[in-house]
């Protein structure tokens, strides 16, 4: 089979294969550190985790880059409020991150670079811009992309100029020489802190979001790479202004596969905290194993929406239990490699050659773990871990797994513990004492000690 993936630039299924034969370069727009993560961040990690270790099941080497934003206007305002330093917030906040995207099995990238360590390869791409007549110095001290002076923008959108300047919704930045330029250098304003300064030739200031991705990027990738991916939210004006900051400064495509992920609604409504049906990756674990809530998500195909419930998260429990009921009935024979001869992983492998198809993917699993019921063959068990494995599913010990009530792992349990003892720290004790109560309704029983806090099933 061949691999096929989405690309949103053309909009169609295309046949995949890297520009280095046998490595695939990948960068994903990562996360804004200033809050901790939710459900909406973990799809997003969860849908191109699923997309590099299917790469790598197909034998390619993946140099996978995930950025951190560390210096934005929301950090800052952050920073601010809780009086702490930008360095102080970012560095909890990308604790917290990673924390909570381990307890749900989501691989480290192979580099995560942060914002502020490539300062300087943003102003050497802004400096190639205004060299090219792309970028200009406004009268606030600003420096903008001059969106009319480069050719196709908007072809990875599909919106034209003339569709974007009658979408206006705002008033015209009176710095800006036209209402689609966007901003690549801000400068400094006096109630900014020094550390949210950076010296260059255009004064004072800090770089544009949209620039950092295109520093990092090119810098680590080169200037034509794989694949690029993000959730759809970024597709405009995000991706759309990447594109044209890094082909305008280099002259060169900038990916050759774009590839988004769908929205997760909640309760089939647009996730939002005015609505108050917003939930971070800790408040769905206080409630749930991580293992549910990953297979919640992989068992919907990463480009549809994915509608969050509760209904939806108990039913994910049940079947992932049904997958778990045949390992624990027929122990699992250890496989050296997968048979993808074998009509259950060729069709397996076949799904997931789709464009990463992981909905008809589990459902082969599914398929397969009737066929261990029936027959009590422990090869087919062990294919069924195997398969279940390239997913980051099924890899739990069977009976330990059904055995432990709603399912809470290890790394769950530890994550709360670990948001326990930062609320006692901050003397938040009610928030202390509803996460062991949450902790205990789900059959962990927490022993506090001078040396720590251990834990035990009840």
């Amino acid at each position: 089979m061949t691999l096929r993936i989405h690309n949103t630039l053309t909009r169609r299924l295309e046949p995949f294969e890297p520009l280095e034969p046998g490595h695939v370069r990948m960068y994903v727009c990562g996360m804004t550190i200033y809050d901790l993560c939710h459900i909406g961040h973990a799809r997003m990690m969860m849908a191109f985790d699923i997309v590099q270790r299917w790469l790598k099941v197909r034998g390619y080497r993946v140099t996978y880059v995930r950025n951190i934003t560390d210096i934005d206007d929301k950090i800052i305002r952050r920073a601010l409020e809780r009086g702490i330093s930008l360095r102080a917030l970012t560095e909890e906040m990308t604790a917290a991150m990673h924390q909570d995207i381990a307890a749900l099995g989501i691989e480290p990238p192979t580099l995560e670079p942060r914002a502020t360590e490539y300062v300087p390869q943003m102003l050497g791409l802004i400096d190639r811009l205004e060299a090219r007549g792309l970028a200009y110095r406004a009268e606030g001290g600003d420096v903008n992309f001059a969106v009319r002076k480069f050719p196709g923008y908007g072809k990875l959108s599909g919106k034209s100029l003339d569709d974007l300047r009658a979408g206006e919704r705002v008033a015209v930045d009176s710095d800006k020489l036209d209402p689609l330029d966007f901003v690549l250098w801000k400068a400094a304003k006096p109630d900014e802190p020094a550390e949210a300064q950076w010296p260059s030739d255009y004064g004072p200031g800090r770089p544009g979001w949209h620039i950092e991705c295109s520093a990092m990027c090119g810098s680590l990738l080169g200037e034509t790479f794989d694949i690029h991916g993000g959730g759809a939210d970024l597709q405009f004006p995000h991706h759309e202004n990447e594109i044209a900051q890094s082909e305008g400064a280099n002259g060169q495509p900038l990916a050759r596969f774009w590839v988004h992920n769908g929205f997760v609604r909640v309760d089939n409504e647009k996730m939002s905290k005015s609505l108050g049906n917003f939930f971070t990756i800790r408040e769905v674990l206080q409630q749930y194993d991580a293992e549910t809530l990953r297979f919640f998500m992989v068992r919907t195909h990463y480009r549809s929406p994915l509608n969050y419930s509760d209904a939806h998260l108990d039913d994910a429990r049940g079947a992932l239990k049904r997958l778990y009921t045949a390992l624990a009935s027929v122990p699992p024979a250890p496989l050296d490699a997968i048979d993808w001869s074998n009509p259950f992983a060729q069709r397996f492998g076949a799904a997931m050659d789709e464009d990463f198809g992981t909905p008809d993917a589990v459902a082969v699993l599914f398929e397969l773990a009737s066929e261990v019921n029936r027959e009590k063959d422990a090869a087919l068990s062990g294919l069924l871990r195997t398969l279940g494995a390239t997913l980051g599913l099924l890899q739990s010990d069977p009976v330990a797994y059904l055995q432990g009530g709603t399912g809470l792992d290890e790394s769950a349990i530890a994550l709360q513990i670990a948001a326990r003892a930062a609320a006692k720290v901050q003397k938040n004790f009610a928030e202390a004492d509803r996460i062991r109560q949450a902790l205990l309704a789900q059959g962990v029983v927490l022993k506090d000690s001078p040396s720590g806090t251990t834990w035990e099933r009840a």
